[in-house]
């Protein structure tokens, strides 16, 4: 996590250094040629004030989330970053651009919350639990409250979160809770 978050702000920097050419990696709603900046746009943020804001929750969640193994942890990233990514392609406003691992982090956080549930798991609801009481106040960012922050984005992601932990369940086959 330390090596994707310090890529961050490495691809940030390349942003300011080259006067913000990554920005066009953002999705511009419902243009066929922006399905293809949906990956990309996870990565880029706008300003460092951005990438800071995701960079502690992307750690923290990231970590926790990764615990249960690298390639379920890659694959519901992947998950998490084409729902959040194609809901801000299908339903933000026209003309804006959006980019940021707000969607990752959001997408994270609902996995977290369910996968303990979804996996039969002790463990896992018990850091979903913990999750919830230290994130559980980023659930406001869902909602359009802010200019300029892509609810869509947070919404979505979260949602492909909560798939995620369904479609990569690790369920015990006696169906007990472990």
């Amino acid at each position: 996590m330390l090596t994707w978050v310090g890529l961050l702000w490495m691809i940030e920097s390349v942003d300011v250094m080259t006067g913000h050419a990554l920005d066009t990696f953002g999705i511009v709603p419902r243009q066929l040629g922006e399905l293809r900046d949906i990956i990309p746009a996870a990565f880029i943020h706008f300003g460092f004030h951005h990438v800071a804001a995701n960079s502690l929750p992307l750690l923290v969640l990231g970590f926790l989330a990764a615990l249960r193994g690298t390639t379920r942890f890659l694959s519901v990233v992947f998950v998490i970053v084409m729902a959040s990514g194609g809901g801000v392609w299908l339903v933000a406003p026209s003309g804006t651009n959006t980019a940021g691992a707000s969607g990752v982090v959001f997408g994270l956080f609902g996995y977290l919350l369910v996968r303990g549930f979804v996996d039969r798991r002790l463990i896992d609801i018990a850091v979903g639990l913990i999750v919830a009481v230290a994130y559980g106040s980023i659930l406001w960012g869902v909602l359009p409250t802010a200019a300029g922050v892509s609810w869509q984005g947070h919404l979505f992601g979260l949602v492909g979160g909560v798939c995620g932990a369904f479609l990569f369940r690790d369920r015990p086959a006696d169906g007990l809770i472990r």
